[in-house]
């Protein structure tokens, strides 16, 4: 188990890892060794709770597919360990992100002196504008 935040814990066996090799710069060690890591966790089957899989699959995030399977591709260190860390740490982070509440917004008015500024810059814009016309000879 994989510890998110509180009460929320990743389980390993619904999470999918796939090595690959890395791109980039890097010579010899880039093409030979496979050091990137691919996760794939899908959403839908995992352990989460209902109303975190419904969160996770509603972001409007690239690496979420139509299917509900995130994927993350790792390869920003040589070592295979260091990326599958940092690809377990993004999910992680996606996972927060979707358990942190959605705050209500609040609806404001705006003051009585923003809105005299407002209307006096609309004035002033509007007589620049009128200014800029035609010369009429009398």
């Amino acid at each position: 188990m994989y510890h998110v935040q509180d009460d929320i814990y990743l389980d390993e066996r619904d999470i999918d890892f796939g090595m690959i090799r890395a791109q980039g710069a890097g010579g010899q060690n880039v093409n030979k060794v496979s050091s990137a890591v691919h996760l794939r966790f899908d959403v839908r089957a995992s352990s989460l709770p209902a109303h975190l899989k419904e969160a996770l699959c509603a972001l409007p995030d690239r690496r979420i597919s139509k299917d509900g399977v995130i994927v993350i591709k790792a390869q920003s260190f040589r070592s295979q360990e260091k990326n599958r860390a940092e690809a377990l740490e993004r999910l992680a982070e996606m996972v927060r992100g979707a358990a942190r509440p959605v705050k209500p917004r609040r609806p404001t008015r705006p003051t009585r002196a923003s809105q005299r500024r407002r209307v006096q810059r609309k004035v002033l814009h509007g007589e620049v504008k009128r200014l800029r016309g035609r010369v009429a000879d009398d």
